[in-house]
């Protein structure tokens, strides 16, 4: 079937096109090139007056896994009130297995729009990622142990596709190589069989080796500290894996957390890091929580200019932001130093740390982002500032680290904020004044342009991912499809898209969910040396209780329904 959308203001940086008015087709859930005049067109859509892009891209959102479920666990009362109604969306009809149902529920703290809670029921991410026009969703720390319980959860997410990132910087088998002085193909190999047996995208960094030293009773842990007993430093590590991750022709860049998140000065470590990437390819994650400075009288400043400054002569170095915003959410990382040390701010009072002997570790610490706090408020400043000090928006994404700066749900009150100077201003007069003091915030007046969104969020997310298919309206991408009407208040306008199509199915009208197709998994398969194979086979048979079997994802878990679910990208 033949479909036409006509007379959108399209939006596709890869084509340049900047607010043409022009038409677009598809057909079998691809985009096709323009038939011509005399084609049969099955169904055709005027969008005339509408904002047109490809379906958006979260490079870093956790959505599945460990902590994520822990989290639900935690703090049932965040999520409880609003799952009946968000599970049952408008527009969907009992024929459907779902019942019509009002509004969500929404904080009063919370933009328009946005719901109250900071962790949903698989069902409900997708629901919400579509009704933004975001219809591929990355998360970002599958620890190996438990891939196959993530890819589980991303498989009952409907309507966006779905990678994770491989977790791997912590574990015994890995350290041990160090400790060993196993070459660089033997690491690679590791990393290589890693990525397929846990199905994911790329690599992923936590905080380097600090895991396995948090368990030697190490409460802080830097760039050059060495992981006892393995007698390797969080630099070794991180090279080695970075250099596997290039060896390997894995087009995502090594994912980094780096070490000190959230403490004051830590600029520093964030610039050294990428001083330690030696020129080649690295991304840094949620960047907003290394900007911190040590000025000012109660030691903690905006580290942002110097952070950016740094940016700028490293275009090697991709990063994503991790803004925060305020409201009610839930911490959730692999970084157990970080989570640990944070506990006493928890708020409400409860929290969970975790450890496992060859594996990771991580924490689950719920927080309040407050406007009349110091703190937050310079939280707060630090990631806009990052966004808007920014030269190329091709290197830098737009992420909240999901739920950790803000839920997912909030990203169109992030969009007005960069969008509307005078909106900025008009918050700023309410936060802590002491704060903003210490930042260029209150100084700068830029204003991002629908383009600068379309290359962030679609575009550049998309090749930063290599997902060659996505991200553009090129003849022979994947239909993902995003129609927005104009609105002078940009929150409003990108909360609740006009339509959505994902791969050529309407999954979106007029704000509500109308279909949900399963997504797909987005996986690559590097090539390795199979002897790795025995050699992680003999430690599992001494180490673990279960046999590597189990471990490794596929199999019967996904044999009858989801058989067609995973799809694998070339590595270069």
């Amino acid at each position: 079937m033949l479909t036409k959308l006509s007379g959108a203001s399209v939006y596709d940086p890869v084509q340049g096109w900047a607010g043409e008015i022009r038409d677009l087709y598809f057909r079998d859930g691809r985009v096709a090139a323009d038939p011509g005049p005399d084609a049969a067109i099955d169904e055709v859509h005027d969008l005339s007056g509408h904002i047109l892009m490809a379906g958006a891209i979260d490079i870093h959102s956790h959505i599945a896994g460990g902590n994520v479920n822990t989290a639900r666990v935690l703090l049932p009362e965040q999520h409880r009130n609003s799952m009946a109604r968000w599970l049952n969306p408008p527009g969907l009809t009992p024929s459907m297995g779902f019942a019509p149902s009002g509004p969500a529920l929404r904080s009063p703290l919370a933009p328009a729009g946005l719901g109250r809670t900071a962790e949903w029921s698989s069902a409900d991410i997708g629901h919400r990622y579509a009704r933004m026009g975001y219809t591929t969703v990355v998360e970002p720390a599958v620890l190996p142990a438990n891939a196959l319980d993530a890819h589980l959860q991303m498989a009952d997410i409907p309507i966006v596709d779905t990678a994770g990132l491989a977790i791997l910087g912590s574990d015994d088998f890995l350290l041990g190589l160090l400790r060993g002085k196993a070459g660089q193909a033997q690491v690679n190999d590791y990393v290589a069989w890693t990525l397929r047996a846990t199905r994911c995208l790329g690599l992923k960094v936590i905080n380097a080796g600090g895991a396995a030293a948090f368990k030697w009773n190490v409460r802080q842990f830097d760039l050059d500290d060495v992981v006892p007993y393995y007698g390797v430093s969080s630099r070794q590590i991180l090279q080695t894996l970075q250099r596997a991750v290039c060896e390997l022709g894995i087009p995502h860049p090594v994912h980094v957390h780096c070490n000190n998140l959230g403490v004051p000065g830590n600029v520093e470590t964030a610039v050294a890091t990428m001083e330690a990437a030696q020129g080649l390819p690295m991304h840094l994650a949620h960047v907003q929580f290394y900007g911190y400075g040590k000025e000012g009288a109660k030691g903690f400043s905006s580290g942002a200019a110097r952070l950016m400054e740094a940016f700028h002569r490293h275009p090697n170095i991709t990063m994503d932001v991790g803004q925060v915003l305020f409201g009610q959410t839930v911490t959730v990382s692999g970084d157990v130093i970080a989570q640990y040390d944070r506990h006493g701010d928890a708020s409400p009072g409860k929290w969970a740390v975790w450890e496992a002997e060859c594996d990771g570790a991580g924490g689950v610490v719920p927080y309040r982002y407050r406007e009349r706090s110091f703190v937050n408020t310079l939280q707060w400043a630090v990631g806009l500032e990052i966004f808007l000090l920014a030269e190329d928006p091709w290197r830098l994404f737009f992420t909240t680290d999901h739920p950790n700066g803000a839920p997912f749900t909030a990203y169109p009150e992030l969009i007005r904020l960069l969008m509307d100077a005078d909106y900025r201003a008009s918050v700023m007069a309410r936060l802590d004044q002491e704060a903003l003091a210490l930042t260029l915030l209150p100084h700068l007046r830029r204003e991002f342009s629908l383009h600068d969104v379309a290359v962030m969020t679609r575009a550049a997310a998309a090749r930063l991912l290599g997902l060659e298919d996505r991200g553009h309206l090129c003849p022979g991408a994947i239909a993902d499809v995003a129609v927005y009407r104009p609105q002078a208040d940009r929150r409003a306008m990108f909360a609740d898209a006009a339509w959505v199509w994902k791969g050529g199915r309407l999954v979106v009208r007029e704000g509500a969910v109308v279909d949900r197709p399963a997504g797909s998994a987005l996986t690559i398969e590097p090539c390795y040396d199979r002897r790795i194979e025995r050699d992680v086979k003999a430690y599992f048979d001494r180490f673990y209780s279960l046999s590597l079997d189990h471990f490794t994802v596929g199999g019967v878990a996904f044999e009858r329904e989801d058989a067609e679910r995973f799809r694998s990208i070339r590595a270069a």
